[in-house]
C-alpha cells in the first residue's frame, strides 16, 4: 500500500545505471545486457543513452542517426528505456537531431540528453523546438529531458536548471567540466580517489546533488575511467550515492553495469527493514511505531519509503 500522500517524496523512477552505447555494436550489445538487470515489475536496471555527440564519426551524423532511430523503433527495444544524446545547441546538427529523433521515433523515446548545457534560456529553448515537432507528428507525450553538466555557467544555474518542469535529471560530466576550469583543478580529479576529495569537485558534485533532489529529480554520476577495473565502478558509485546524493550513474563499459547496479541501489538488507517498518506503520494506521528498539514516524516513513521505491520493490 502507498503511504498517504503527505509523507511520501519519491524522485522520478529512472534506472539506476545509464549505458552509454556510441555505434550499433555496442547499441546492440547493451540491449541484450538491459534485459539481465531487472526489476519485478520488469522495467530494466539499465537505460541505455544513444550518443549523436561525441560517439557519431564527423561527417557520418547523418548514418549514425538513422541507425539509431532504427533501434529505437525496432522490436529490440523491448523496455522502452533507451533515450538519445544530441548534439549541443550550439552544433549546426542540434535541430536536426531533434526533429528527426522526435518526429522518427519519439513515441518510443525515454529521454532526451543535451549536453554543454548554459542556461535555463537554453533549455526551455530546446524544450520548445522539442514540442513543435511532436506537435508537427501528433505527438502527445512529454519526452523528458536530461541535461549533461559541464560548464561553470551550468554550476552557477544549477538550482534553476533543476526546477524546470522538463528536466528529470542532471548529469554530471565530470571531465568536460575540469577541462573548462582551464588547469586550476589537476588531470588527477579526473579519477579517483581525487574526484571525491578535492574541495572543488566536492563542492560542485554537493550542489548538483542538493539541486537535483530539492526539486525531486534526480542526479546522475559522471563516469569511471578505469574500465580495466570494474570493482572501481562499484567504490565510486557506492560513493556517490551514500556520500554525496547521486541516485544514478554512467557506464562506458558493459563490465561495470552489475557493479553500479550495486553501488546504486538498496541493499537487500536495506530493502527488508524498510518493508518492515513501513508494513508495521501501515497496521498502526501511520502513528508511531517501534522497530527493534527504535521509534519511526513519518519523518523516517519518507526515508523507508524511499528505499522501496529505489529497489523497485512493493510492500503487501
Amino acid at each position: 500500500m502507498t503511504p498517504p500522500l503527505d509523507i511520501t517524496h519519491t524522485p522520478p523512477r529512472v534506472a539506476p545505471c545509464e549505458h552509454i552505447a556510441g555505434n550499433e555494436k555496442f547499441a546492440l550489445k547493451a540491449l541484450a545486457i538491459q534485459g539481465q538487470h531487472l526489476r519485478s515489475d520488469g522495467t530494466s536496471l539499465v537505460d541505455i543513452t544513444l550518443d549523436l555527440e561525441d560517439g557519431a564519426p564527423v561527417g557520418q551524423e547523418d548514418s549514425l542517426r538513422a541507425t539509431f532511430i532504427g533501434l529505437v523503433n525496432s522490436e529490440r527495444n523491448i523496455h522502452k528505456q533507451i533515450g538519445v544524446r544530441i548534439h549541443a545547441s550550439t552544433s549546426p546538427h542540434f535541430e536536426k537531431d531533434i526533429e528527426e529523433v522526435v518526429t522518427r521515433a519519439g513515441a518510443f523515446l525515454a529521454y532526451i540528453t543535451i549536453p554543454k548545457v548554459t542556461s535555463t534560456r537554453e533549455v526551455s529553448w530546446a524544450a520548445g523546438v522539442i514540442e513543435h515537432y511532436a506537435k508537427r507528428t501528433g505527438l502527445e507525450r512529454h519526452i523528458p529531458l536530461h541535461l549533461l553538466i559541464e560548464t561553470p555557467e551550468a554550476i552557477e544555474a544549477i538550482h534553476n536548471l533543476a526546477a524546470h518542469p522538463t528536466v528529470e535529471t542532471l548529469d554530471f560530466g565530470l571531465m568536460d567540466c575540469i577541462s573548462h576550469f582551464g588547469g586550476a583543478i589537476p588531470s588527477s580529479g579526473m579519477r579517483s580517489p581525487e574526484q571525491f576529495t578535492h574541495p572543488l569537485l566536492l563542492k560542485i558534485k554537493a550542489e548538483i546533488a542538493l539541486a537535483a533532489l530539492s526539486h525531486n529529480k534526480i542526479a546522475n554520476h559522471n563516469v569511471t575511467v578505469d574500465v580495466r577495473n570494474p570493482a572501481q565502478a562499484f567504490e565510486d558509485a557506492y560513493k556517490a550515492r551514500h556520500e554525496l546524493g547521486f541516485l544514478r550513474m554512467w557506464s562506458i563499459h558493459p563490465e561495470q553495469i552489475p557493479h553500479i547496479i550495486r553501488g546504486m541501489t538498496p541493499t537487500a538488507d536495506e530493502v527488508k527493514e524498510a518493508k518492515e517498518i513501513i508494513a508495521a506503520a501501515q497496521a498502526a494506521h501511520w502513528g508511531p511505531i517501534s522497530h527493534n528498539g527504535r521509534l519511526h514516524d513519518r519523518a523516517s516513513y519518507r526515508y523507508y519509503w524511499g528505499i522501496i521505491s529505489q529497489s523497485g520493490s512493493t510492500t503487501r
